[in-house]
């Protein structure tokens, strides 16, 4: 994504199933407004390949919302104690924060993990081990 410190942020993002008017302390939020969306459908697995050729690919079902996140300071956010995204995909609040509503958001079945890829998924994780 390239953006991985505070100040190469322009706008962050938050992505719910519900109508929210202020994000509470400890909320994940991202300055990558198709991560968000994607999370807004409450995936339960989120497959996410950079590069020139990358995608994200999620097993989310609900229709949700799309936000924006009034940041006002850099000690709004930190970055995760732990992730497996890539550095600068996700931060976390520290205080409770505005949001401003972008609109409602539609899973986009292009995006969907198939049944056997959520199989495979699954598999992978009892077996101990991590696909990117």
């Amino acid at each position: 994504m390239g953006k991985t410190t505070f100040a190469s942020i322009t706008a962050w993002f938050h992505g719910s199933p519900l109508r929210l008017t202020t994000l509470r302390k400890g909320s994940t939020i991202t300055p990558d407004h198709d991560l968000a969306r994607v999370f807004s459908h409450r995936p339960s697995l989120v497959s996410i390949k950079t590069g020139p050729h990358g995608f994200i690919k999620h097993s989310g079902t609900e229709p949700g919302f799309l936000y924006f996140v009034e940041v006002a300071a850099e000690a709004d956010v930190i970055p995760p104690p732990t992730t497996t995204m890539e550095p600068g995909d996700e931060w976390i609040t520290t205080r409770d924060l505005p949001l401003r509503l972008i609109g409602p958001t539609v899973v986009r079945e292009e995006e969907r993990l198939s049944d056997d890829e959520v199989a495979e998924w699954k598999a992978r994780v009892e077996a101990g081990g991590r696909k990117t």
